[in-house]
């Protein structure tokens, strides 16, 4: 995940501000979800669960990706599709619907350990947390699909900013 995040900022950092911001927080989510999953570089001495603050704070990135996601990069994705030849379209129209799948599964694990207040309440919280990571890793090969497309067709670049 951390080296298809780094082809993508390499790729399209610098093309369009909101896309400059969105891709900024995804480094910053898979930074600590490694960290809080204990992959490598991030090991943990021991197998004790990370703590709950961590957890709240990973889960604020997570929202804050999300939301910047929807409300700002897949806002400009459709605007500029609607310039877009059909393929482009067709192929957003494709992965929306299973970039909202990711959604559901990253608010389900943010309504469930968002704030959460007792280590006891984090029985399954490893498993859920695997299960996150292979929806992030998805969603993250949707949306460069998309970005990919989109600078096919030179459709995103700072003139189609508004």
């Amino acid at each position: 995940m951390l080296k298809r995040q780094e082809q993508a900022k390499q790729r399209w950092g610098g093309a369009h501000q909101a896309v400059d911001m969105w891709l900024h927080e995804r480094q910053e989510l898979l930074i600590e979800y490694f960290k809080l999953a204990a992959l490598p570089p991030y090991e943990r001495d021991n197998q004790a669960l990370p703590a709950l603050s961590d957890i709240h704070s990973f889960c604020a990135l997570l929202m804050d990706y999300i939301s910047a996601g929807h409300f700002e990069v897949y806002d400009q994705i459709i605007r500029n599709c609607k310039e877009a030849p059909k393929v482009t379209q067709e192929l957003a129209d494709e992965l929306f619907p299973l970039i909202g799948d990711t959604t559901e599964i990253a608010l389900d694990f943010n309504d469930t350990y968002g704030e959460v207040d007792d280590q006891n309440l984090l029985v399954d919280f490893d498993q859920r947390l695997s299960g996150l990571g292979e929806a992030l890793e998805l969603r993250m090969e949707f949306e460069d699909r998309l970005l990919n497309a989109l600078e096919q067709h030179r459709l995103l670049d700072k003139s189609t900013e508004t």
